[in-house]
């Protein structure tokens, strides 16, 4: 089925079954963070919203961590996929499996011990530090189920099953959004109740993946039996899941950078970033559901060297993420304060949320060619160009940007760090696409 799907099927029909329910999920997915915003913010207690935006990095780095194994192993059986090598797709898609529950134990287990350090670098401060640490001991018990689950979720898609993919993301969501008032409110907990939602929806949704994975799949497994591979095998796996983690690890450390740099003009003004940014999810998950929901036809027809359907696949993937990022930019420049004004009534916060907010989304067409880039290379299981992009956006421009701007402007030069990063970062990605020789 997934090769008349990947290598026959028309090109807007093949992208938009894979990538629909991938936006899906992440519609569904922005949903809860919407709604898991709007809860928090309803107690209007500014401290408390700063608090747990605080530790947003602390959850982007456990994705981060499960697209280790997650993207890699996808990437990796995505090509295999396309060699017809299916013996390798088992032993691969079980490795992956297992790999994601051990490092998520030890990943669990380090963020517990460093607690204290990681709360004071993320900028907790006396007013911030309570709600902060409540969030964030939650989230470093349930770090094994959210870094696990980010392995089933991408697998599956690579067999075309990216409606199981979707039906396992969406329940684990719906399961939070129906806790975060009983936890937030019935129970009294506050930020930690948020926390604890989040982690008990993970564990719903990586049992039902897993239960989909094993019914409906025929080339992928989770048999502890299957959990071998090749030492190739386990490069190519890292050689595309670290840089795709850091990527996500630079969001984190994006998001810590941007934190920090704010502290000294209030903290009204990081609760305003940290609306603007659950705001500014409603593109940027969009966007990330058209790419990755691209991937694993990318990867089919790389690993099958058909350059000419590669090639027509990436147009299309651009020429969505451009329409899409254009229309969604105008939007959030002229109804940017409305939107802040849901979450919070406070006149200050959505002053500054609105210049945050504007200032994020000005640069977002230039995201999206980022966007297909990275996944391009990731396809391709091309390390060091996804590397590089990795560090860039979100790590080394960015870091260099702020200083320099926010020195030379000061807030205004916080919040335009972000789109100056982009400006360098499609440079460098469209640089990276050209000497790669991947569409030749």
């Amino acid at each position: 089925m997934e090769q008349e799907l990947f290598a026959r099927a028309p090109i807007p029909r093949a992208y938009f079954k894979m990538a629909l329910p991938v936006v899906l999920s992440m519609l569904v997915s922005l949903v809860y963070n919407m709604v898991d915003t709007w809860f928090i913010a309803q107690t209007q207690y500014t401290a408390l919203v700063a608090g747990v935006s605080l530790c947003a990095p602390m959850f982007t780095l456990m994705v981060a961590m499960g697209d280790i194994f997650g993207l890699g192993g996808s990437s990796l059986i995505s090509r295999l996929l396309g060699q017809g090598e299916e013996k390798r797709v088992r032993h691969v898609s079980a490795f992956c499996s297992y790999g994601a529950i051990v490092w998520g134990v030890l990943v669990g287990a380090l963020m517990l011990i460093f607690r204290q350090p990681i709360l004071h670098l993320l900028g907790a401060s006396s007013d911030t530090m309570d709600s902060a640490m409540a969030y964030y001991s939650y989230l470093a018990l349930g770090a094994p189920a959210i870094i696990f689950t980010l392995v089933p979720s991408n697998i599956l898609r690579t067999e075309g099953m990216a409606v199981a993919s979707m039906v396992g993301s969406i329940t684990g969501t719906v399961v939070n959004i129906i806790l975060d008032p009983i936890f937030i409110f019935g129970l009294n907990m506050g930020a930690g109740g948020a926390a604890l939602a989040t982690v008990l929806s993970n564990v719903v949704s990586a049992v039902l993946l897993i239960v989909l994975l094993v019914a409906k799949s025929q080339r992928l497994s989770v048999r502890p039996g299957d959990c071998s591979v090749q030492g190739t095998e386990l490069r190519e796996i890292l050689v595309i899941g670290v840089p795709a983690s850091i990527t996500n690890l630079m969001q984190s450390f994006a998001m810590a950078l941007t934190n920090r740099f704010l502290l000294p003009y209030g903290t009204e003004n990081v609760a305003a970033l940290g609306i603007a940014l659950k705001v500014n999810m409603i593109v940027m998950l969009i966007m990330v559901g058209f790419a990755f929901g691209a991937q694993p036809l990318l990867g089919y027809n790389y690993g099958a060297n058909n350059r000419e359907r590669l090639r027509d696949i990436l147009k299309f993937d651009v020429l969505v993420q451009l329409v899409f990022s254009v229309v969604m930019t105008v939007v959030f420049l002229i109804f940017a304060p409305q939107i802040i004004r849901i979450f919070m009534s406070d006149s200050g916060v959505i002053q500054a949320g609105s210049r945050i907010l504007r200032c994020m989304v000005i640069t977002m067409p230039l995201m999206g060619i980022i966007l297909v880039c990275t996944t391009l290379f990731q396809a391709a299981g091309k390390a060091m160009p996804a590397f590089l992009l990795s560090i860039s956006r979100q790590g080394v421009a960015l870091l260099i940007c702020m200083v320099v701007l926010s020195a030379v402007f000061g807030f205004y030069g916080v919040i335009l760090a972000q789109a100056a990063a982009d400006v360098v970062s499609v440079i460098l990605a469209l640089v990276l696409l050209k000497r790669s020789n991947i569409l030749k």
